[in-house]
């Protein structure tokens, strides 16, 4: 990940957890008033928060298990090489995506307990611009890779 990632990812973080704060304190506020309805806002209201702060754990930890087992991989000279034709932006074209797609997507079929086939797969999801399954295939690998 780089720096910028690295920032972007704490800043939205540190965001996060002041909206999540003051969203608490509003939560709070209606518990304490003598209200039956106000005190029910303000139970459901702190769900927020708290599910808030559990998910951006969750986002952290993932990436940087994703960002360990990256590195290892590009440590190893193993990173897998994706024959794509690019756009201006450099983001693959849709085309050569999918086709890239389809061969990842058979070698990680094909070799099902192999952590690096899903990691490929995840990768090649990603620039065919499917994310849901993208992090699907990256947790797959998380999980073959802790196996070993």
């Amino acid at each position: 990940m780089t720096r910028n990632a690295k920032f972007g990812a704490a800043l939205m973080a540190l965001l996060t957890l002041i909206y999540t704060g003051l969203l608490a304190n509003t939560a709070i506020t209606l518990l304490l008033l003598e209200e039956p309805l106000a005190k029910v806002i303000g139970a459901l209201i702190l769900i927020f928060p708290i599910l808030a702060i559990w998910v951006t754990i969750r986002e952290f930890i993932f990436g940087t298990q994703i960002e360990k087992l990256a590195s290892k991989i590009e440590r190893e000279g193993k990173w897998p090489h994706f024959d794509f034709e690019l756009r201006p932006s450099g983001r693959p074209t849709r085309e050569s995506a999918d086709r890239v797609f389809a061969a990842y997507a058979k070698g990680a079929e094909e070799n099902p307990e192999d952590f690096m086939a899903w990691f490929s797969l995840g990768l090649a999801y990603d620039a065919a611009g499917d994310r849901k399954r993208a992090r699907a295939s990256m947790r797959k690998a998380l999980k073959l890779f802790a196996a070993n």
